[in-house]
């Protein structure tokens, strides 16, 4: 659902009039936007001091490099990006479809043969994307579009690819309660974290419950280091896979091709 420019909101960016939000978060805003010929597309712009940020802007670029590299079937891909001016935005396809979060939350029910087909999707997007060699590291079901065409995985803003180097601000990256339990104890995020949040994107769907939500970061963290989720709502076909994305160790959970193969 689009929502109204609000007063502080552009009208214009570059060739792009933009027509409403479709979101917002702490650093940006993604708007409706439309080019010269009247293509729809989605419009991702920082923000009020993330605009001026080096560091934000570094990795906003970072976020288009990344998506430009995977299979443009999975992702929304990136039509342009304007990085050196005073508003940095990325233009990407506009996929028509509600996130998987909000699907749930308004009553879209997925169990059976669907929720074996969500999975697959979801696990045959994320083979691309690290296969283009990029790690996701923020996989949710935010960032999961239900498209017509089936899901596509978005929001690349705290990806990297596997030839760049370890930051070391030791900032923990990501939305908590799909993190893996080895970004927690501050060790790099690879594929096998992306099969972990992939594990309980799944159980999210079958369920409509966080895997590990907790009152307190604290709380989520213990969670994820120590709890098993109960898995026993999927159906005998994903149980073992999706058990096997959730465990502890990442040597020990299979890659993303083994989820949909």
């Amino acid at each position: 659902m689009t929502g109204t420019l609000l007063p502080e909101d552009p009208e214009r960016l570059g060739d792009y009039w933009l027509s409403g939000r479709l979101g917002s978060g702490g650093q940006g805003v993604v708007y409706e936007a439309y080019d010269s010929q009247g293509r729809r597309v989605a419009v991702k712009v920082l923000h009020g001091d993330a605009a001026v940020d080096p560091e934000l802007r570094e990795r906003f670029g970072r976020e288009a490099a990344a998506a430009r590299l995977v299979a443009s079937f999975c992702t929304a891909p990136v039509i342009a990006a304007e990085l050196d001016g005073p508003r940095p935005f990325i233009v990407s396809e506009y996929v028509e479809g509600r996130s998987l979060r909000r699907a749930v939350q308004e009553g879209q029910v997925f169990a059976g043969d669907g929720l074996h087909r969500l999975a697959t999707a979801i696990a045959t997007a994320l083979t691309a994307i690290h296969e283009a060699g990029v790690v996701h590291r923020d996989l949710k079901p935010d960032n999961v579009l239900l498209g017509p065409d089936g899901p596509r995985v978005i929001d690349f803003g705290v990806a990297r690819t596997l030839e760049m180097s370890l930051t070391t601000t030791g900032l923990v990256a990501g939305t908590p309660t799909y993190m893996a339990p080895e970004v927690f104890t501050g060790q790099r995020a690879g594929p096998a974290a992306d099969v972990f949040a992939w594990g309980g994107i799944v159980l999210f769907a079958a369920t409509g419950e966080d895997p590990f939500r907790a009152e307190s970061l604290g709380g989520v963290m213990h969670r994820v280091l120590s709890a098993d989720p109960d898995l026993s709502v999927l159906p005998a076909s994903l149980r073992p896979l999706v058990g096997a994305a959730l465990v502890k160790e990442p040597s020990a959970r299979p890659s993303a091709t083994c989820c949909w193969r």
